[in-house]
Formats: C-alpha cells, sequence, structure tokens
C-alpha cells in the first residue's frame, strides 16, 4: 500500500508537471515561448508542443488579417491649398512574431497607432502633390497602391505586412460643399432656363408654321368652293337661259308663280304695290280684268 500511494504521488506530480509543459497552438494564431522573458522559440504551426514548467511562458498573437479603420475622416490639404476629408482603412496582419514583440511589445494598440501615422504621413504626402479631381477620380487606384507599397515597407520592421490601404470615401469639408452645390444648382438652373427658351423659341415657330399652312389651307379651300360655286352658278345660268329660249312665256309665268308663292306664303304678309303694276299681271284673266 505504502508503494501504490507513492505511485499514485508520482503519477499526480507527473501530470501537473506535464500540464504545466503542454500547451496548443490554433491555426488562426502564432504562439512565442519565453524563457525568463528571453524568447526561446516561435510557434506557427497549430499542434500540440512543450515547455519546461515553471520557467517558460507563451504568448499569443493573431494570425487572422485585421481591419485598422478610423472613426473620423482626416483632413488633408491638395496641391490646390483646399481642404478634403478621407475615409479610409488598412488590412493588415503579423508575419514575424519575434520583431512585432520586440518592436511594440505585442501590443496591438500600439501597433495601430504607428501604422497609422504611416498611412497619414504618406496620405498627406501624396495628397499635397494632387489636385482635388485627381485624388477624387483620376489618380485614387495610383494612390491606394503607392500608399500601400510604403506602408508595408516600413511597417516589415515591425514584423508586420500592409495588404491594403483603401481610401472609401474622399469628400469635401461642408462648407466648401455648400458652396459648390450652390453653383451646381445655379449652373443647372441657367441650363434648363436655357432649354426652356430654346423649347419656347421651337413652339414659337411650330405654332407659326401651323397658323401659316391653315391660312394657306383655307385660301385654297375658299378659292376651291369659289370655283366649284361660279361653276355651279354658271351651269345653273345656262340650264336657265336654255328653258328661256325655249319657251320664254313659260318661263315668264313660271318665275311669277314662285314670285307669287314666296311674297304670299303667310297670311300676315303686306304687298303696297300699283295695282296696273307687272307684278299683278298673272292675277288678271285674259280681259285684264282681276
Amino acid at each position: 500500500m505504502k508503494n501504490l500511494g507513492s505511485w499514485l504521488t508520482g503519477l499526480i506530480v507527473a501530470l501537473v508537471l506535464l500540464s504545466f509543459s503542454a500547451f496548443s497552438v490554433d491555426q488562426r494564431e502564432y504562439a512565442i515561448v519565453f524563457r525568463l522573458g528571453e524568447i526561446v522559440s516561435v510557434k506557427d504551426a497549430p499542434g500540440l508542443y512543450f515547455k519546461l514548467p515553471l520557467v517558460d511562458n507563451v504568448r499569443y498573437f493573431e494570425k487572422r488579417i485585421v481591419t485598422l479603420d478610423w472613426l473620423e475622416p482626416d483632413r488633408f490639404i491638395t496641391s490646390e491649398k483646399k481642404n478634403v476629408l478621407v475615409d479610409s482603412f488598412v488590412k493588415w496582419r503579423i508575419v514575424d512574431p519575434a520583431r512585432y514583440y520586440v518592436s511594440v511589445r505585442g501590443d496591438e494598440a500600439q501597433a495601430e497607432a504607428r501604422l497609422s501615422q504611416m498611412v497619414n504621413d504618406g496620405l498627406r504626402a501624396e495628397f499635397g502633390k494632387r489636385t482635388i479631381h485627381e485624388v477624387i477620380s483620376g489618380e485614387r487606384a495610383e494612390i491606394m497602391e503607392i500608399l500601400r507599397e510604403k506602408a508595408d515597407r516600413e511597417a516589415r520592421q515591425m514584423g508586420i505586412q500592409v495588404l491594403d490601404v483603401r481610401l472609401k470615401r474622399v469628400d469635401l469639408p461642408q462648407e466648401v460643399s455648400d458652396s459648390v452645390y450652390r453653383r451646381m444648382e445655379a449652373e443647372r438652373k441657367r441650363v434648363a432656363n436655357d432649354l426652356r427658351s430654346q423649347g419656347a423659341a421651337a413652339a414659337e415657330k411650330i405654332r407659326a408654321d401651323a397658323d401659316k399652312q391653315r391660312e394657306v389651307i383655307l385660301a385654297e379651300a375658299y378659292r376651291e368652293a369659289q370655283r366649284i360655286k361660279g361653276e355651279g352658278d354658271a351651269k345653273a345660268a345656262q340650264i336657265y337661259a336654255e328653258a328661256y329660249s325655249r319657251n320664254p312665256e313659260f318661263y315668264a309665268f313660271y318665275r311669277s308663280l314662285e314670285a307669287y308663292r314666296n311674297s304670299f306664303k303667310n297670311k300676315t304678309d303686306v304687298l303696297v304695290l300699283d295695282p296696273s303694276s307687272e307684278f299683278f299681271k298673272y292675277l288678271k284673266d285674259a280681259g285684264g280684268r282681276k
């Protein structure tokens, strides 16, 4: 029993020492093994590792890509001495854990502060060489590539790799934007008024042309109507003349009857004439009596 107790005690001690000496590394992180404050090894592959208990200690660092994104846009000056607000972000990761620890003591906030200063200095230098148009649209991609290369070159000294630098938004300050918008609005109004004037002139031209065509059509129609009416009157006169020439007495009698019908159509009609008037010729008998 005494030997069994010693054996169990030894086993427990061994397990405790093993638990203090074993550590695991995830695929998403680096592990640095320190011995009395000095770096002895860097573990960058996932797996189970061992260290000296009570002598060695382990610190873990992120292997994945980290995004440095500023809360507020920064103000920079272009070559035209005009202010612009730039909103950007940086993608970076640790590639040399030992150098990273020596440079910033493994402090991510300190690393991002230094990286932010590098990027801001690069932005200030690049924007100072370009106009507003160039930094907004003309050379935006070129600026981002230059910033990435420069920041990556300087960040390598901290064991950091800069993967990307992006300009999310480049705007004018509010006071400048208001002035630009007012000028744009005035320009658009001028263009709109010009287009309205051109439209009104075109409308008047079309309306005048339509009125002219209307007058021409009406004149031609009136002329044609008068021609047709004249031809009809001539034809009627010809027919009347032919009929009159065949029997003048009957024609005179027929015309008198038409005159009588039109004159005595209503009972209230009054006609004042001399009884011996030619109008009453056919109202008399052959002897000349009524």
